[in-house]
């Protein structure tokens, strides 16, 4: 293009885009003069004159494009034709033009869906894992406990998903030793294409764990006096110990945990405001040592002050006080903080419940400073329904429905109101209950009960007023010590043949003492498996009926739980009891000693062992009855005033189910003194269901020397152990 042409399009493009500035310019006001502008404007007559002409090169014809020259070995592909006009194009092939047959001449067929069949699929890659290196240090086995490859089971849908779990392991391995302190650890893979005589491809994982490393020297930055010596204590690391990390790990929540144990409530690990590691650890290649060190900031020691209290209490800051265990300017103790919440989870009177130490600046002198306890509280519904289902035999069902205003009486005192439908008893009653009453895991209980029982011993109707203090354990709060005192008034006519007559001049009118105490060191409520236990209880009565009497119940208890291995415990029971100052046939029948039944003696009914009398069937009639059927005479328990029991179990338990083999044994006599006169054996089998709250037993007996009237089979079903 020649410097004309050039001009020219410059021009033009100048115009073009000089337009609309131009308009713009037209329609708005006119521009104010320049006075410091002295060129005229130019006129378009004149710009037109200084336009240069066109080159008459650019209306020429294009010249003819010359061929390609033709490559020797490569084909040359001929221009195509100039077009011409598309009617001039003759059609290339003549059934185009011919026109489309009707649709409803087209044949139409569902598609057919195509499956594949099992044979079709890619067959999966079979393989075996051989480890290498692992077994000398002793960590195969919780390799492969970890391993993908392992847990794989040896087939993989294809070689990359072996590769990729194959890469897996070897990360693993590597992880796995640097944690038990080999941090030189080197680990490959390898898979071999050639099957084995199985079919299946040799996988080996390869490690060399290097050398191990051990705790050089250990130092504790942060902590001084005191405060060091409490931590160092807690740091049960060694040197020369090998770097574990799960070990270190304890040891450094141990510093955390003894620290507020023993006065340094705010203590904590690590450099304040820094998202490092708490702890250092320098390895030293040539000498296989690592020093460690880990940042304490144990902050100030502190004594107790106060508790303060927030949120929608359920009982006051005295009624805390009275549950907290620890004074005014006795030294923290995180156990003491801890022990008050659970105390106060105990009462089922919150939704949820917290404790923390709060710093109130305030010098306690030694150089320790006040704490005040914070407590908040978020009361919860303290009224409930609930109900209680059983079978035993001799018992027959038992069925208890209650409702429960457990803080209707602030602070702590329950009301129940609660019914009883069973086989062999029906009664009701009310009861108020204050617990924690003056004393901390002390109780005192007022209750009121009427109700009709029909045992194999007797048949009564009875009214019973109770007033009782106790300390007992709970299966939150399991104690060393319990106690019970009070007294106790009822009502009862009894009758050991046939209902009794609900007559004054019938009834037995007992009032009594009670007294008892417990020792338990085992170390389970409801699944003891090591200690003991001992219990003695002594109740002097007076019963008034065709005279009065005076005598003394007394009865004594213990079990002993031996752990054998781990999963077999053997647990041993005995009982004695005695009644002094009166005969046997002079005390009213429920105040006798029985036994047998899923607490005593299993293998027999209810209070179907000891002394029996035969009386005549008031059910039998000599005309219409037949003897075969309906037995003309009865043979029934009496009691006695003595009483011996022992038992033996061998408890077997697996994961959360358990079998048990047990014999019991047990005498009545009606002497006072307990004797082994006629002592009766039951044998059986249990199993357990261990819940979070105590195991569930189901046990099935049978009695040894089986008489006449005694049950073939006897079923017990309640919650925890037998004893």
């Amino acid at each position: 293009m020649s410097k004309k042409s050039l001009f020219l399009l410059t021009a033009l493009a100048s115009g073009i885009l000089a337009a609309p500035a131009m308009a713009h310019a037209q329609s708005a006001p006119a521009p104010t003069p320049n006075p410091a502008r002295s060129d005229p404007i130019i006129p378009d007559s004149q710009f037109e004159q200084e336009v240069p002409e066109l080159d008459p090169e650019l209306d020429a014809p294009l010249a003819p494009l010359e061929p390609i020259p033709a490559t020797p070995g490569v084909p040359q592909r001929p221009f195509p034709p100039e077009p011409g006009p598309v009617e001039d194009a003759p059609l290339g092939d003549p059934a185009l033009a011919e026109p489309l047959p009707p649709l409803e001449t087209f044949v139409t067929q569902p598609l057919q869906e195509v499956r594949s069949s099992d044979s079709d699929e890619a067959p999966r890659v079979r393989y075996a894992l051989v480890v290498r290196g692992l077994e000398e240090v002793g960590l195969e086995g919780q390799f492969r406990s970890l391993s993908a490859l392992e847990d794989a089971r040896g087939e993989a849908v294809n070689g990359a998903m072996l590769e990729a779990r194959a890469r897996e392991d070897v990360t693993l391995a590597e992880r796995l030793l640097r944690s038990e302190g080999y941090y030189d650890v080197a680990a490959t893979y390898s898979i071999t294409t050639t099957a084995d005589a199985e079919g299946r491809l040799p996988v080996t994982i390869t490690i060399v764990p290097g050398q191990r490393y051990a705790f050089g020297e250990i130092t504790l930055a942060g902590a001084e006096g005191d405060a060091q010596v409490i931590a160092r204590e807690a740091l049960e690391l060694d040197s020369g110990d090998p770097i574990v990390a799960a070990q270190v790990e304890a040891a450094e929540a141990n510093v955390l945990l003894r620290l507020p144990q023993n006065g340094y409530p705010f203590a904590t690990v690590g450099v304040e405001g820094s998202d490092q590691p708490p702890r250092d650890i320098l390895l030293d290649p040539d000498t296989g040592r690592g020093d460690y060190t880990l940042q304490v900031v144990p902050g100030p020691r502190a004594r107790f002050r106060r508790i303060l209290t927030e949120g929608d209490a359920a009982f006051e800051t005295d009624h805390i006080d009275l549950l907290a265990r620890f004074e005014e300017g006795q030294l923290f103790d995180r156990r003491m903080m801890d022990d008050l919440r659970e105390a106060m989870v105990a009462t089922r009177l919150f939704s949820t419940v917290a404790a923390e130490p709060v710093r109130t600046g305030v010098s306690a002198g030694d150089g320790t400073e006040y704490v005040d306890i914070l407590v908040r509280q978020d009361a919860g519904p303290a009224r409930s329904l609930d109900a209680n289902v059983g079978y035993s035999t001799g018992e027959g069902f038992r069925v208890e429905g209650a409702w429960e205003h457990r803080n209707m009486f602030r602070p702590e005192g329950a009301v129940r109101v609660a019914a009883v439908l069973g086989t062999n008893e029906q009664s009701a009653g009310a009861r108020l209950r204050f617990n924690n009453w003056n004393l901390r895991d002390q109780a005192l209980l007022l209750q009121l009960d009427a109700g009709r029982r029909d045992f194999a011993a007797f048949e009564g109707y009875t009214v019973r007023l109770l007033g009782l203090v106790t300390r007992e354990s709970t299966p939150i709060w399991q104690k060393v010590w319990t106690y019970s005192y009070g007294a106790e008034i009822l009502a009862t006519n009894e009758s050991q043949v046939g209902a009794p007559r609900i007559s004054v001049g019938d009834a037995f009118f007992i009032g009594g003492l009670i007294g008892s105490v417990g020792y338990d060191r085992s170390n389970s409520l409801l699944d003891p498996t090591s200690g003991f236990r001992l219990a003695a209880r002594v109740n002097p009565e007076a019963s008034l009926r065709d005279g009065s009497e005076v005598y003394l119940r007394t009865q004594l208890d213990g079990s002993y739980y031996q752990p054998i291995r781990d999963d077999f415990v053997i647990a041993a029971r005995a009982r004695f009891g005695s009644i002094f100052g009166i005969e046997r046939d002079r005390l009213a029948p429920s105040r006798r000693f029985y036994s047998g039944g899923g607490g005593s003696v299993r293998g027999f009914g209810f209070q179907e062992l000891g002394p029996r009398i035969t009386v005549p069937n008031p059910d039998f009639d000599p005309i219409e009855d037949d003897p075969e059927e309906v037995p003309p005479t009865l043979s029934l328990p009496v009691g006695g005033r003595g009483l011996t029991e022992f038992a033996v179990e061998g408890r077997y338990r697996f994961g959360n189910y358990g079998v048990v083999a047990f014999i019991d044994a047990g005498s009545v006599t009606e002497d006072e003194y307990p004797g082994f006169d006629d002592m009766r054996f039951g044998i059986g089998v249990g199993g357990r269901l261990y819940t979070n709250f105590g195991p569930l037993r189901l046990d099935i007996a049978t009695p040894i020397g089986r008489r006449e009237g005694e049950g073939l089979i006897s079923v017990y079903v309640s919650i925890g152990q037998a004893f």
